[in-house]
């Protein structure tokens, strides 16, 4: 499966005018730079994925913005795909920040494969945060959802 994605990116780069991609996906890290010289052919270097550290700060007074802290439980992508929020781009999305959920509503579509996958609510409680937008890729356990529940 991660054979067809290189290939893409393989593909994506010989006709292109960049001359390196680094891409991290199912927990691994693959940079595809082409050759300047001998040959057309790009070369792929394959690395575990190892998370990227902030820059350090130059100045003491310079600080990082505040995260937003929303309560409540988390709703984990179970698979890697396609997220829609709607089941046709012409209908409403399923849910809206501040919308009731019950446990086995319908939250989103996430498409894998070609297939549809229906993601359900797991609890009762009120939407508070949506984490996606229609039709971005979203990786395996990445946050889609909070629920506070009620």
């Amino acid at each position: 499966m991660w054979q067809d994605k290189l290939k893409e990116i393989i593909y994506l780069l010989e006709n292109s005018n960049v001359n390196e991609i680094d891409v991290n996906f199912w927990g691994r890290r693959f940079r595809v730079v082409k050759s300047a010289g001998v040959s057309s052919a790009p070369s792929v270097v394959h690395a575990p994925a190892a998370p990227i550290a902030p820059p350090a700060s130059s100045s003491p007074e310079a600080t990082a913005p505040e995260e937003e802290v929303v309560s409540g439980e988390e709703i984990l992508s179970p698979m890697p795909g396609t997220y829609y929020k709607s089941p046709s781009p012409d209908l409403d999305a399923f849910v809206k920040v501040g919308d009731s959920v019950s446990e086995g509503d319908t939250l989103c579509i996430i498409e894998a494969m070609k297939i549809m996958n229906e993601i359900e609510a797991e609890t009762n409680g009120t939407i508070t945060k949506i984490f996606m937008d229609d039709g971005q890729a979203v990786e395996y356990n990445q946050p889609l959802f909070v629920i506070d529940p009620s």
